[in-house]
């Protein structure tokens, strides 16, 4: 992770062009960040490209997944705590946020907070001052917050279960990162990446992918993003060191992805006379628009598209309302 920069992060994709292009603008300053987007499509990496970009570099830079620690930890884990505070708090400790002074702590799936942690992050979030557990004391320290979430924190605002204040703070400027299937152009070149990195850590020798297993995996829905494909290419060098990849040598879900498929379940009918994509995608993206009088944000949700994907299709199409 020590060597994540935004020079080593892939692209190829307009829409993923633009998230990178707005990241290197905010690392030189101490925003804070909210990335959104699905499991598997590298937050952190994101996160710790900024960092190394920033001027926090050099300081600490520390990673939090606030679902992998149950309710009664993660505030001890946040704000650290004194001896005696609760049952086995044999002695001090030192919180997260406070070995992160002067550098940068990422907060992963932010929305696994609780709603009593999530009321001391928003302190912390305005005013720099946090308190340890069993503590009287609050201590005060300089960090940059990056969080990460891969659910709607509007719907959980909705339910009760997240905080809009604290929803503000942290999405002073969100970045969201498109799925892999929005990124169909970096697969070839994400394998390259793996099976390099593969090949140095195995000892094996690299291998090829060839243009009908390719095709197979452009075609695929890719549930688990770019770790998906990472942990693909790792499989393939393990079980089949320097050999040719066919689609015989792909698991079988690459070949039992695609329900749409099946007419009975399918929202919608190919004509027997065929259609024109390129024209239907625009006509769905106008009728998107017209319909939110608009707003694109409401349209790329009704589209279940991302912001800056449909920003870089309405350019594609020149849609403009009348």
């Amino acid at each position: 992770m020590s060597s994540t920069s935004f020079d080593t992060i892939i692209s190829n994709t307009p829409v993923f062009d633009n998230v990178l292009r707005s990241a290197r603008m905010l690392a030189n300053t101490d925003v804070t960040i909210l990335i959104k987007g699905k499991t598997g499509t590298g937050k952190e990496i994101l996160a710790h490209a900024i960092q190394q970009d920033s001027q926090r570099k050099d300081k600490p830079f520390i990673t939090l997944n606030c679902a992998a620690l149950s309710e009664s930890l993660i505030e001890s884990e946040l704000f650290g705590h004194k001896k005696g505070a609760f049952t086995g708090a044999i002695a001090n400790k030192i919180g997260i946020i406070k070995a992160a002074d002067t550098g940068t702590l990422f907060l992963d799936e932010i929305n696994s907070l609780s709603l009593s942690v999530q009321a001391k992050l928003l302190r912390f979030l305005e005013n720099g001052e946090c308190m340890a557990v069993g503590d009287t004391q609050p201590y005060k320290v300089d960090v940059r917050i990056i969080s990460a979430t891969n659910s709607d924190l509007q719907k959980q605002i909705t339910e009760g279960s997240f905080r809009e204040d604290l929803f503000f703070r942290l999405n002073v400027i969100p970045l969201e990162i498109p799925s892999l299937k929005e990124r169909i152009e970096d697969i070839e070149q994400l394998i390259q990446h793996f099976q390099r990195n593969f090949s140095k850590t195995h000892a094996i020798p690299p291998q090829q992918f060839n243009k009908q297993t390719l095709k197979i995996l452009h075609n695929y829905s890719w549930p688990g993003n770019i770790r998906e494909l990472r942990n693909l290419c790792e499989r393939m060098m393990i079980l089949l060191p320097g050999e040719n990849i066919n689609p015989e040598n792909l698991p079988h879900e690459f070949f039992n992805s695609h329900p749409q498929t099946n007419t009975e379940s399918s929202e919608f009918t190919l004509p027997d006379i065929g259609l024109n994509l390129e024209k239907l995608e625009a006509d769905l993206i106008y009728q998107a628009l017209k319909r939110t009088n608009g707003n694109r944000a409401k349209s790329a949700r009704l589209l279940g598209l991302t912001r800056d994907t449909l920003l870089y299709r309405i350019q594609k199409h020149g849609i403009a309302l009348h």
